[in-house]
């Protein structure tokens, strides 16, 4: 299975193009690696609105099955992303971001601040990573793993899920 990724970038600054974004096209790179298809990729800033009508959008409309978020996570007043992401999915999915959190913490202590939200929306798998280049490479590569199978199963299959 080909999963289609869309790819967010949020951050005020890239938006209007006075930062470049290394996270959006590392994360794209790391998923391509993994035999995805990338199917969008966009800068929008940290607003809670845009963010949730992208995620709207994309899930609805798109055919993405996964939508992956870089930045926003923390807890500057202008991180707004978890709310904007908790917002608009049916269900969260806890353990993905407390993975990311809890592998984060063995390299940083500023891990605990992360306020990163995954869930799903439809047939989507939505990841909020950190905005950081290290952060969003690091935290993808934990999760990465389980991301077909979760995306195999949010989509209904009815695979066994234990393995032997």
């Amino acid at each position: 299975m080909i999963i289609r990724v869309a790819v967010l970038t949020i951050s005020d600054k890239g938006s209007r193009g006075e930062r470049e974004d290394t996270a959006g096209p590392a994360v794209m790179e790391m998923l391509k690696n993994a035999g995805a298809e990338i199917i969008h990729y966009e800068v929008i800033p940290d607003e809670a609105d845009v963010i949730s009508a992208r995620i709207i959008k994309l899930s609805d409309e798109s055919g993405a099955g996964l939508i992956v978020t870089a930045g926003g996570t923390g807890v500057s007043p202008r991180d707004v992303t978890p709310e904007a992401t908790r917002a608009v999915i049916d269900r969260e999915l806890p353990g993905m971001a407390e993975a990311m959190r809890a592998e984060s913490l063995k390299k940083t202590p500023h891990a605990m601040i992360s306020r990163a939200a995954c869930g799903i929306r439809g047939k989507t798998l939505i990841i909020n990573l950190p905005g950081s280049l290290k952060g969003a490479k690091e935290n993808l590569a934990v999760v990465l793993p389980a991301i077909p199978h979760a995306i195999e199963k949010i989509c209904g299959s009815n695979a066994e899920c234990g393995r032997s």
